[in-house]
């Protein structure tokens, strides 16, 4: 079961790289809320060799099978909204975002690039809301370890 959205944008940035093998770096910068709909990548901010650009026209979705990473995340000391990205061409593009542990890790293991960027404060209420009115951790069960079993009973 699906909850409404709530509407983003991405910042991406690209910066100087302190390193002897790339130039610049791009990564995640922040997420900005109440950017409904499409719309072209534009440019922010641009100086000393900093660029900011914003990419309007994401929306994070909760799913119930989820739950259980939107409460990772939002018990976490600090909250995130991860953000699958990829270079095209010269430029750091924003694909996903979620705020679910789980799919993050998903993403990751299939050897996507995935960065967190501050969660706020909004979109944390909003998150813990369906967490509380959703998750039911599973009980789980005690496996015994083999040592505590009577020799008669171990296979």
């Amino acid at each position: 079961m699906e909850k409404s959205g709530f509407p983003i944008a991405v910042v991406m940035q690209r910066r100087p790289a302190n390193s002897r093998w790339a130039d610049y770096v791009w990564e995640p910068w922040s997420v900005l809320l109440g950017y409904e709909g499409g719309g072209e990548p534009r440019l922010l901010v641009e100086e000393a060799g900093v660029e900011q650009w914003l990419h309007p026209g994401f929306k994070l979705l909760l799913h119930r099978v989820e739950a259980e990473g939107y409460y990772l995340n939002v018990s976490a000391r600090d909250p995130r909204v991860m953000v699958l990205w990829r270079m095209d061409g010269e430029r750091g593009v924003p694909l996903e975002v979620t705020v679910s542990y789980d799919e993050a890790g998903r993403w990751l293991d299939g050897g996507h690039s995935v960065d967190g960027v501050a969660m706020p404060p909004e979109i944390f209420a909003w998150v813990g809301e369906y967490v509380e009115a959703n998750y039911r951790p599973e009980p789980r069960k005690r496996i015994k370890p083999r040592s505590f079993m009577h020799p008669k009973d171990r296979v």
